[in-house]
């Protein structure tokens, strides 16, 4: 140790020395590799000192030394001196901007670096000129950007094209990963094909895109494409991802694949790998082997034990999982959040709560992963008291713009009724991203506010939020329920048309709600039995409850002849349909449903009445 120090007191020495022999010409390179060398061992105040011996003498830096200062600077979060750097230099190269470019991409000042790269394209300089390096910089910044906002970024991309910067392939991987993180797949994917030459790290970032995106089945497409023609070889970094989209689409053959590669092929098996392996053989249930895995670690951390708790409850084992989480002697945060979010998923909602008091009473602090999978607990029993004592401890503790705890308590404050704290949680909130806006777009749908709901959708679009299907379900189900049909047909249609967005069956659930509440029976009638895709008991379901409510008899019998077959022991739909026979004065077939009933030996719920009539006694 001593040593060290001694040679790190030489280095600021030598450095005083230096300045004393060559304080009429100071050499302003060897100065710089000084600098450097202070940044790279870690010696931020002898840099101070030496920089302050610098500004005695009225050294004003060129481009190199003033690089090796903003970087000093940037490397100890010293962003006003790195600035004050950066303005001294008096004719400023490429070199110095990218210096000032990589120090607000690392102290998290994105919006600077936006200002910085576009005062550098306008400069007038002739050696201050975008370059690829400026361009990297640049969209790794802006990748921490609020989500959603691609806007910048498209800005960016066509200063690439005017410019001719698209054949770099780093300048193409940094796109790629932008792209992505701003889940824009589509573009990413554009950017990925459109490359003329790629490298190891492209097929990474565009596999990874895919696989956080949850596009599991093209990352797992592109993995068998970088297998067969790419010329690159998969390693840790393509594994973690692929074995991520087989764990979410339980897909266990491949996964075993990709296990075999990774031995076969001697990837180095480190805990980030061997942790997605426990994760991927939990979540398509081979919880034997992933125990096995489990067990054969030695250097456990927390997501190793994050990965097989929730493997247990994806399953339903919650005992298992309850076991594992009591078995560890170190309780991470993120196995508290493990357990409790499991918990949730299983509705187990007394024990969440039971366990988050465990939690403050050991002595831990909740973090926002922990409130986000509260808060559906307490939603569950319209706790609204105690949904605003976890949104008081979120705001002390900064964690009000977590994006999903915002969302999380916007969710219970709308199923609570209160709306007006919904939309001040909304307002207050800066990373206005898709889910927060989803998020107030179903508080205002779920309390029958339809003309809320649709002022939102618009102004979130305008804002160049794209919707996805969850948006989509929020605002049709808003129309519905005030039986809002040429609206709901028109959302409906702007789907697939404007978004590129294939309705699901919740879609099209809520335009044949509209549709029955509207009184339009034979058009839900024919909307329905003309889906694309094969209708589910919910959709006949509220196809029968238009019948029900329009006294529709044959339309009733036409869907019932359909759900006596989808869900045979559904007693409400025997119920309705006999209900109704009875009030239409025909008891004959009313007499034959309920034998039918009574031959697959089900029984009429007790304390209901078949019908409301006078006629009918219990």
């Amino acid at each position: 140790m001593r040593n060290l120090t001694d040679h790190f007191g030489g280095l600021v020495h030598r450095g005083f020395r230096y300045l004393q022999t060559f304080a009429d010409g100071i050499d302003f390179a060897s100065c710089g590799r000084l600098f450097q060398q202070f940044t790279d061992r870690r010696l931020p105040v002898q840099g101070k000192q030496l920089h302050a011996r610098l500004n005695l003498l009225s050294v004003i830096p060129d481009n190199f030394l003033g690089s090796k200062l903003i970087n000093l600077y940037a490397k100890t979060g010293n962003l006003c001196h790195a600035r004050s750097v950066f303005d001294q230099i008096p004719h400023k190269n490429t070199f110095a901007y990218n210096a000032m470019l990589i120090s607000y991409s690392i102290n998290d000042c994105h919006s600077d670096a936006l200002n910085l790269f576009a005062e550098l394209a306008l400069s007038n300089e002739l050696e201050a000129r975008p370059n690829n390096y400026s361009v990297t910089s640049l969209m790794k910044s802006l990748g921490k950007l609020p989500y959603g906002d691609v806007k910048a970024g498209k800005q960016v991309h066509g200063f690439i094209l005017r410019n001719g910067l698209e054949g770099d392939v780093f300048v193409g991987n940094a796109l790629i990963s932008y792209y992505a993180k701003c889940v824009a797949i589509v573009l990413a994917r554009k950017v990925f094909d459109e490359m003329t030459q790629r490298d190891v790290v492209s097929w990474n970032s565009m596999i990874a895109g895919y696989s956080q995106a949850g596009f599991y089945e093209q990352c797992k497409g592109l993995y068998r494409d970088m297998l067969e023609s790419s010329g690159f070889m998969p390693n840790a970094v393509t594994i973690v991802s692929v074995l991520q989209a087989c764990g979410q689409s339980a897909d266990l053959v491949l996964g075993m694949e990709v296990h075999r590669f990774a031995i076969d092929n001697r990837i180095e098996l480190d805990t980030e790998v061997r942790n997605a392996f426990i994760g991927m053989y939990a979540k398509c249930g081979s919880l034997e082997y992933a125990r096995e895995l489990f067990e054969d670690m030695s250097d456990r951390d927390n997501v190793t034990y994050g990965s097989i708790i929730s493997g247990y409850m994806l399953h339903g084992l919650v005992s298992e999982a309850v076991d594992i989480f009591r078995s560890t002697k170190s309780h991470w945060i993120s196995a508290w959040n493990a357990v409790i979010s499991g918990l949730a998923q299983n509705n187990r909602h007394e024990q969440v709560i039971e366990l988050f008091r465990e939690m403050l009473a050991s002595g831990l602090s909740p973090n926002p992963v922990t409130l986000s999978s509260l808060l559906p607990a307490l939603s569950h029993y319209s706790n609204l008291k105690a949904g605003k004592e976890v949104h008081g401890h979120a705001v002390r503790n900064l964690y009000d713009q977590n994006v999903y705890v915002a969302t999380a308590i916007i969710d219970i404050y709308g199923k609570s009724g209160f709306i007006t704290g919904a939309q001040v949680v909304f307002e207050q909130s800066k990373e206005r991203s898709l889910i927060l806006w989803t998020s107030i777009i179903s508080a205002y749908s779920s309390n029958g506010d339809a003309s809320s709901t649709l002022v939102l959708f618009h102004m979130m679009l305008n804002k160049g939020i794209q919707p996805d299907g969850v948006t989509f379900t929020a605002v049709l189900s808003a129309c519905a329920h005030c039986g809002m049909v040429d609206k709901s047909w028109e959302i409906f249609n702007a789907m697939s048309t404007n978004y590129g967005i294939q309705p699901f069956v919740e879609h099209y659930s809520c335009v044949a709600t509209a549709l029955c509440r509207a009184g339009r029976l034979s058009e839900a009638k024919e909307f329905v039995s003309n889906m694309p895709i094969k209708p589910s008991a919910k959709i006949w379901g509220v196809l029968l409850h238009g019948a029900s409510e329009a006294g529709d008899v044959e339309l009733a019998k036409f869907v019932c002849d359909r759900l006596f077959v989808i869900e045979p022991e559904n007693t409400g739909n025997y119920m309705i349909m006999a209900n109704l026979y009875a009030q239409a004065g025909r008891w004959k077939e009313a007499d034959e449903v309920r034998d039918r009933m009574n031959d697959i030996g089900l029984k009429k719920i007790s304390g209901r009445s078949w019908i409301d009539d006078s006629r009918v006694t219990m």
